[in-house]
């Protein structure tokens, strides 16, 4: 409960159907909802100066908050209400209140004073229903609600049972001590030896059984009787009741529910059934329903299961639930039959009993898990995992095995294995799931649990959990990762590593050591002479760069080599350059674009004119022209149009410089009017697209 309760110490707790609520001797009130996942949470201070005269729990379901609520009386003869959110007084004057009870739906609240009286109140407080004096200076030793209409007291030293019901009242004489439970629809009555249920008549029963009762169910009921006897007054009791007729099979078939007796349910569910006869549309649903509810409930009292259940209390309850109890008393093959027969899902049920089979049976292994497949092969949803987990706790790791190979979810297989350290059948159960989380999961257990060459050895066999753990090293564990290629002997991988460190390194001598290592594992395999090729001139690329970074006070250090030229042209270094060019064998196409873009960057139209001039441009003359528009020289860019080769291309960059005169000679040279149609969609200057139209009728003329 925490240590604020333990310092405070335990006065007395309350407990409802999932939670409770304790009351500590510092008088505050401490709050778990989830009895399975314990979370104490203190409620408000009521800021009680006395002990509460007594106090009891509103449960949830029946609060207007959906929140615990605690009523609490107090000696000055009031109720506060206690919730997490404050404290509220119902202003009431009646009291000290000294036991309370609270109905089963929540809607009422019995108190009881010192003074002997019994007070009932709705659970708002906002009126008062009745009060009761029993003119008894002692408190009741229970208090409980039979239904939702009557509360039921037993005083100490007293041999009877007190019934009060809206202010009239009736005495139970009781032969042994006894023990009360409120119930939905009465009061349970507990001694040594029996167990005795006090309930007021249904309605339903009451109508048809009262004496001298003239209700339409009654007279349907003495019919079908009639019927049964061969008598005439069946017919005429059936014509007095014909408008009423639906209203009394319903009324019979609600009274068998709530009947005990075997031979009056089945004379109220013939009478129903005569009243349908005569019924043309009348739907069979509800007569269905309570067949079945009827079967079940009569299997569930048999003296053998022991549970007396009422038809309100299983309604309440629902057959799920009813199915759990009866799994938890070891009622498998009862409540195998019952979700058999309203069709529930048994894949509960089945688990429980093979795992109390696993408990229970000393039988070999291999049988035991042959028998539990065979029985539960049918059964959809079953979990072989949970079983598992069961054989396993119980010392039976051979059998969980054998049982999890038939648990189709990889989800529940794989924890449990590695749970059960059979590590390697985890890993390769997660690698036949194609799940990756699993196998991430199987292969850092591994790796967290073996030796590095043992963990090495298992992943090893196994190509999709060792790529999938490459990956992983690539992103979390480079040491693990050059220790998995150095133990599969894999040096050109090795190397790869450490040319990737290299560039994790800020320091250049550091980075320049990684990746001599590399040259090194590349080198020794004639297959990868390229890598070792590239390394070495990326090192000598390095070393060139930290030279040019002290002769020049620039960064060069971690550019490509074509910025590194390009940089050196810009300097107007263009002789080092060259001779960089020449020791990389940069090719001349790209080394002529460098230089082209650099002196344009430079806007240097002298050094470009030079080059052009070298010798024939390898790259073409399109790139001069494009260094030209790039720094919008067009009378430079001119120069350059005439060397270029395509006519197409050429019109169309005279077309860009603004002469279109010259881009029209171009297309009547080469008589292709496709050139000028083509210049036409490449400009929206009214002028130009005027005399193109004028040429391009000439064309047509000749």
């Amino acid at each position: 409960m925490g240590r604020d309760c333990k310092e405070q110490q335990v006065m007395d707790v309350q407990v409802w159907s999932t939670g409770l609520v304790v009351l500590t001797h510092a008088r505050q009130f401490y709050v778990v909802t989830d009895l399975e996942n314990p979370r104490p949470r203190p409620l408000a201070d009521p800021g009680l100066d006395e002990n509460p005269t007594s106090w009891i729990v509103i449960d949830p379901l029946y609060t207007p908050s959906n929140a615990v609520e605690v009523f609490v009386a107090t000696t000055s003869g009031t109720i506060l209400v206690v919730h997490q959110q404050g404290v509220n007084d119902c202003v009431l004057n009646q009291g000290p209140f000294t036991k309370m009870a609270v109905s089963p739906t929540g809607k009422f609240l019995a108190c009881f004073t010192s003074t002997g009286d019994l007070w009932v109140y709705p659970t708002d407080f906002r009126s008062e229903l009745y009060r009761f004096p029993t003119q008894s200076t002692l408190t009741p030793t229970q208090m409980a609600w039979c239904g939702s209409d009557s509360i039921v007291m037993l005083f100490p030293k007293t041999e009877y049972l007190l019934m009060v019901t809206n202010g009239d009242w009736v005495r139970f004489a009781l032969d042994d001590p006894v023990c009360i439970v409120g119930e939905v629809d009465g009061l349970r009555i507990l001694s040594n030896s029996t167990c005795e249920f006090l309930q007021r008549v249904p309605d339903a029963v009451e109508e048809i059984f009262a004496v001298g009762s003239t209700a339409p169910a009654a007279t349907l009921y003495d019919a079908a009787e009639h019927f049964e006897r061969k008598s005439s007054k069946a017919d005429e009791h059936i014509r007095s009741i014909k408008t009423e007729l639906p209203a009394a099979v319903s009324q019979c078939i609600a009274a068998a529910g709530h009947e005990f007796s075997y031979p009056l349910q089945r004379q109220l569910l013939k009478a129903a059934s005569f009243g349908k006869c005569f019924l043309e549309f009348h739907s069979p649903k509800e007569f269905v329903e309570m067949c079945k509810t009827l079967r079940v409930l009569n299997a569930v009292r048999h003296y053998e299961i022991g549970i007396p259940l009422t038809y309100e209390q299983y309604k309440q309850l629902t057959p799920q639930i009813l199915v759990d109890r009866l799994v938890n008393r070891h009622q498998h093959l009862l409540a195998w039959r019952i979700c058999d027969y309203l069709e529930l899902k048994a894949d509960k049920v089945m688990v429980h009993w093979a795992s109390t089979k696993v408990k229970q049976s000393d039988t070999d292994d291999r049988e035991i898990a042959q028998m539990i497949v065979q029985k539960l092969e049918k059964v959809s949803g079953v979990s072989y995992a949970e079983i598992a987990s069961a054989a396993y706790k119980f010392g039976r790791p051979k059998l969980a095995t054998m049982l999890l190979d038939y648990e189709p979810r990889a989800g529940d297989q794989v924890p449990l294995l590695i749970s059960m350290n059979e590590d390697e059948l985890a890993l390769s159960k997660a690698i036949e799931s194609g799940d990756t989380d699993l196998m991430y999961l199987a292969l850092l257990y591994l790796k967290r649990t073996h030796q590095q060459r043992d963990f090495l050895r298992i992943v090893h066999d196994k190509p999709v959990a060792m790529d999938l753990l490459i990956a992983y090293c690539r992103q979390q564990d480079t040491e693990l990762l050059k220790d998995l290629f150095y133990f599969f002997n894999q040096p050109e991988e090795t190397a790869a590593v450490a040319a990737l460190e290299s560039y994790q390194e800020r320091d250049l001598d550091s980075r320049l050591k990684r990746m001599h290592a590399a040259l090194k594992d590349y080198s020794e395999n004639k297959e990868f002479q390229f890598q070792a090729r590239q390394t070495e001139e990326q090192i000598k690329l390095l070393l060139l760069q930290r030279e040019l970074e002290a002769s020049y006070n620039e960064k060069y250090v971690d550019l490509s080599l074509s910025d590194t030229l390009y940089r050196l042209c810009i300097a107007g270094e263009s002789k080092r350059a060259a001779k960089l060019r020449t020791e990389f064998k940069v090719p001349d196409k790209r080394f002529w674009w460098i230089r082209i873009k650099s002196l344009s960057e430079t806007r240097d139209w002298d050094g470009i004119e030079k080059l052009s001039k070298e010798k024939k441009s390898p790259i073409g003359y399109e790139p001069f022209v494009e260094a030209c528009l790039d720094g919008r020289n067009t009378q430079e860019a001119m120069k350059y149009i005439p060397k270029i080769v395509a006519p197409d291309k050429r019109a169309e960059y005279y077309l860009m410089v603004g002469a279109v005169r010259e881009a029209v000679d171009v297309a009547l040279k080469e008589k292709d009017p496709d050139i000028i149609m083509r210049l036409r969609t490449k400009t929206t200057n009214r002028d130009h697209l005027a005399f193109l139209e004028s040429a391009l009728d000439q064309f047509q003329k000749r």
